[in-house]
């Protein structure tokens, strides 16, 4: 239950981030952080399948967009 409310913290986080017109940046390391607190999630707990395929379709979205938008973290 605490994965699951980090998770819901952060995107409560993100949503107000966008409300406030935050930066890309900003907005692109919460995700990345959301992605990984998901994937933890994912491996640690028994989720529904669906549950699996969102992170993964989220990770390959992070990918592409990181890809065309945002210079790779060093």
């Amino acid at each position: 239950m605490e994965k699951e409310r980090a998770i819901l913290e952060r995107l409560e986080r993100i949503d107000g981030l966008r409300r406030d017109d935050a930066r890309a940046g900003v907005l692109l390391d919460e995700v990345r952080a959301l992605l990984s607190e998901a994937e933890d999630w994912v491996r640690d707990e028994h989720v529904p399948f669906r549950t699996e395929a969102a992170v993964e379709r989220a990770r390959e979205a992070l990918a592409a967009v990181q890809g065309a938008v945002v210079a790779p973290r060093s």
